[in-house]
């Protein structure tokens, strides 16, 4: 790259070049900006400072050595290899290519001075190096260690250092923190640490430094690089919800005997504490003129969908449609049959409907639905990801209901929210937002991801509902696991068995369901065993759902298409086939598809440990808690350890990167500085505010408002 001046930049000029194939490489990796270049940090280092001598070596020590070749041939036993010896005066070592070019041997010739750098190998033969790094020796050593960037292949380090070290110089790293916010940041990070000299200590250490406070970032130039970032974050956030503050939304109130008293005298069923709770909170946020931004969490049948119909019935009493998207047609259509059943009764005299929308109906049937949309008929609409759909008009929307939510990309959750209300004096008016999941949401990551949300929680399981054991087995009792599934069926039970493939893999040898399927009904003769996945027609999977709701199927093999929503009160055994191939809440939310009724539920998770082998640390980890706990929040808490905020989150990070630095396991302490910061640095220093939230997310500041 030479000078490296090439590097990808907005170009203000009309005319501009088409980009090589390493600058597409580049802009692939979100690296546009200099700045973005500037905190492209090392995954790891290599030490190119110090030569090693082969005599003072240790056996796979990662080591530079420097010496003349006194051997270059090619070889062809065992296999085709090009093999150098290198001779640095104290001994002698072989370096073994299996993959070389004329270039290499040119390079490699014998009398050439090389330095190579690369793992060394001790045995009977001497040393040896299998495919090292090596240049031509001579210049200076170099006084850092040299960073290794994460990159693709279309992008070579070299490149991609000369990019980085280029835009490092060009980038503004100017200081954009008040020196009345500097002070409680240096005593957080134990140091006097610039961003500028935290980045040129990060790209480029000494070779005196600790690599263990590099790797495990504990580093002071790591502290103040995440504090940066997470003050960024809570910047957005805070913002976003002053930008909410200044919008305008229906003021709903429940009218005394209206639908939602009737809802309530209606239900078959007395709410709980925390429902009741829950749901004031939600009635009083809608109330207010404010759009409400509400995150509803709740553990796996703690009755959220009951909250949201009565929320529901706040928005059509005041005479305003309500949407809910789930992501799934199987769990849309529990909401669906749940409301109908609710609500139709009360909707009826009124003249108003519940509409049903989903992307597998036909033209005719949606149509239909999209005038009593469009006309205000329809009051409630349930649906999949089809209700954001442009054709999808409705007269006056006030709330906008998410399940599930973080099964939804940022984009669906911004569609949905831009389907305005008009009132009734044909002002726009921004709908409230109810977002549901039963993946309780740890505290640090409610802090951090969702510090622009209210967060309600119902925290209580309604009565009657049976505690789930749960039991971890080798695959290799999977006799055991059939027999129990009889003895369950001769009590009059239903079962789930869970596989985590539809079909056969090269890759993967799992038992897939389709062959479950086949060996269980072989197994039970006389039951009927079901098979459902999502490769199958809408109508075929309707027409199974609905033999194993009735009772008429015994056993339903599935795919994890009935993670969510799916509420069989009579099925009282769980049978999750190569558990240990799934996430920590994935396996939650399964396991509380029983104990919906008042027999004894179980849950039993197959694990098939590596060939001779034993299953991995995270594998092992994950099932432990399973076992140990059916407390969700304590399961939310041990994932978020296990595997960080991703799974939390889902698609909420498209266009906004999760923390790339901070680690919320790790970074309580810069979090809680963060918190206190944002709001102090938006009210009194708004320009370094938005230079700080500019230089750290870009464009993708607006995802973080989804």
């Amino acid at each position: 790259m030479g000078t490296g001046q090439n590097c990808p930049m907005p170009d203000a000029t009309p005319a501009r070049k088409p980009l090589s194939a390493p600058q597409k490489a580049l802009h692939k990796l979100g690296l546009v900006r200099d700045i973005d270049l500037a905190l492209h940090l090392p995954l790891r280092y290599e030490d190119e400072t110090r030569i090693v001598s082969l005599r003072g070596a240790r056996d796979g020590q990662l080591a530079q050595i420097e010496g003349t070749v006194t051997n270059s041939e090619i070889s062809f036993r065992p296999r085709r290899q090009l093999l150098v010896t290198l001779d640095d005066g104290t001994d002698t070592c072989t370096l073994r290519f299996f993959t070389f070019y004329p270039a290499h041997q040119k390079t490699l010739a014998v009398g050439a001075r090389v330095r190579a750098r690369g793992e060394l190998r001790g045995g009977f033969a001497g040393w040896s190096m299998v495919h090292p790094a090596f240049q031509l020796a001579g210049g200076e050593l170099p006084d850092a260690l040299t960073p290794v960037y994460p990159t693709s292949a279309q992008l070579p380090q070299a490149y991609l250092r000369k990019a980085v070290a280029s835009g490092l110089r060009r980038a503004d790293l100017s200081e954009t923190l008040p020196p009345a916010l500097l002070g409680g940041l240096q005593a957080v990070v134990r140091g006097t640490w610039t961003l500028r000299d935290a980045l040129q200590y990060l790209h480029h250490p000494g070779p005196d430094v600790s690599l263990d406070a590099l790797e495990d970032r504990s580093h002071p130039a790591w502290q103040r690089l995440k504090a940066e970032e997470l003050l960024a974050q809570q910047l957005s956030q805070f913002t976003a919800k002053q930008e909410r503050a200044a919008l305008r939304a229906p003021a709903l109130r429940a009218a005394p005997g209206g639908l939602h008293e009737q809802l309530l005298g209606a239900l078959p069923f007395a709410l709980t504490a925390a429902q009741r709770r829950v749901g004031e909170e939600i009635a009083r946020d809608l109330t207010r003129q404010v759009p409400m931004h509400r995150l509803l969490q709740g553990d796996v049948g703690s009755g959220k969908t009951v909250v949201a119909a009565l929320a529901a019935a706040i928005a059509i009493d005041a005479g305003w449609q309500c949407a809910l998207m789930a992501p799934t047609e199987i769990l849309a259509e529990q909401h669906f049959a749940k409301l109908i059943g609710w609500l139709e009764p009360l909707l009826a005299p009124l003249g108003k409907r519940v509409a049903w929308l989903t992307g597998s109906q036909k033209k005719k049937q949606r149509g239909e639905m999209l005038a009593l949309i469009a006309s205000g008929e329809a009051a409630l609409v349930v649906g999949t990801h089809a209700v954001i759909q442009d054709q999808v008009v409705f007269k006056h929307l006030a709330l906008a209901i998410i399940d599930e939510q973080h099964r939804f990309g940022v984009a669906q959750r911004l569609a949905l929210r831009s389907k305005v209300g008009v009132a009734a004096d044909g002002t726009e008016q921004e709908p409230h937002l109810l977002m549901m999941t039963a993946t309780p949401i740890p505290r640090t990551l409610a802090m951090s991801y969702y510090a622009d949300l209210d967060v309600s929680t119902i925290d209580e399981l309604p009565p009657g509902r049976t505690p789930i054991v749960t039991k971890v087995v080798a695959d290799s009792r999977r006799a055991e696991v059939i027999e129990r599934i009889r003895s369950q069926l001769a009590q009059g039970r239903q079962v789930y068995w869970v596989c985590p493939l539809i079909e056969e893999s090269e890759a993967i040898d799992l038992s897939n369901a389709t062959a479950t399927h086949a060996e269980l009904a072989q197994a039970l003769p006389g039951v009927l065993v079901g098979l459902l996945h999502s490769r199958m027609p809408v109508a075929e999977k309707k027409a199974v759902m609905s033999l194993f709701s009735g009772g008429q199927m015994g056993v339903l093999v599935s795919t994890t298409v009935i993670e969510v929503g799916v509420d069989v009160p009579n099925a009282s055994l769980m049978v999750i086939e190569h558990a240990e191939r799934f996430g920590l809440s994935q396996l939650h939310q399964l396991r509380g598809r029983v104990g919906r009724g008042a027999a004894a539920s179980a849950c039993v998770l197959m694990y098939t440990p590596p060939d001779g082998g034993r299953l991995g640390e995270t594998a092992r980890e994950r099932l432990k808690a399973m076992a140990d706990t059916s407390d969700g929040f304590e399961i939310a808490r041990r994932d978020l350890e296990i595997r960080g905020p991703g799974e939390f989150l889902g698609a909420r990070q498209s266009g906004a990167p999760l923390l790339r630095f901070a680690d919320l396991a790790t970074d309580g302490h810069l979090l809680d500085w963060a918190r206190e910061a944002a709001p102090v640095m938006l009210a009194q220093y708004p320009a370094a505010a938005e230079k700080h939230i500019a230089r750290w997310l870009g464009g993708k500041a607006e995802y973080l408002k989804a």
